[in-house]
């Protein structure tokens, strides 16, 4: 599944963030990078000990929880510490695949991964983030304040920057179900389900569905 979902980030969140990313120093990337990751990883994040760092990483998760289309498609069981990335001119992050187990305290695994989008795509050319599908190489380039999220397995690359600066919110998702097919069946059957509890409450059909999202859930959660 690759879903784009708009408007994560109220623009006064993004406006807020902003102003603490553009005067925090940042790190190689690199420093975060599993083993094939760091081969080619080309950007900075911003440093742990910025004391910010922790409001801003609250403020992400806040927005993230807050979405009923993400908390319908990750099915969230853990989530770690959003890490805060920016790529000026000649930065790239070359094809990879996200590590399967991350965390430096409680380790989660990784079904989902996340990218909310804190530059605005005018500011900057180059910086897509391009995810290999089965239907060929998809090009993700947001508005600042909407986020995209994905497989964690899924073969990825963020585009070189050629001029500007692109800032991303990313991250990694623990999710109830582990299996992302089971997750696109359930996002889709979530859909229906709300709508039939908005629009016909009362209908059999509605409990039905709703009852069979509940006892999917059910069968292939894992907590």
């Amino acid at each position: 599944m690759l879903l784009h979902i708009p408007e994560l980030l109220l623009p006064a969140e993004v406006d807020a963030m902003r102003r603490v990313l553009d005067q925090s120093p940042f790190v190689d990337g690199r420093l975060s990078a599993g083993k094939a990751a760091e081969k080619v990883k080309h950007n900075t994040e911003l440093d742990r000990e910025v004391p910010q760092r922790d409001t801003l990483a609250q403020i992400v998760v806040a927005a993230l929880y807050r979405s009923d289309r993400f908390r319908n498609a990750a099915l969230p069981n853990k989530l770690g510490t959003p890490i805060f990335a920016r790529y000026t001119p000649g930065m790239t992050y070359g094809w990879h695949v996200d590590d399967p187990v991350m965390g430096q305290g409680p380790h989660y695994r990784t079904d989902v991964s996340f990218t909310i989008f804190l530059s605005e795509p005018g500011e900057y050319d180059g910086g897509e983030l391009m995810i290999r599908t089965a239907f060929g190489e998809q090009k993700v380039k947001l508005k600042a304040g909407d986020g995209v999220i994905y497989s964690s397995g899924t073969l990825h690359q963020v585009a070189e920057v050629t001029r500007g600066v692109r800032l991303v919110a990313i991250g990694w998702v623990q999710s109830m179900v582990r299996d992302p097919a089971q997750r696109e069946i359930l996002f889709e059957l979530a859909g229906a389900r709300d709508k039939l509890l908005a629009d016909a409450p009362a209908m059999p059909q509605t409990d039905a569905v709703d009852h069979a999202y509940i006892n999917l859930v059910r069968m292939w959660s894992e907590i």
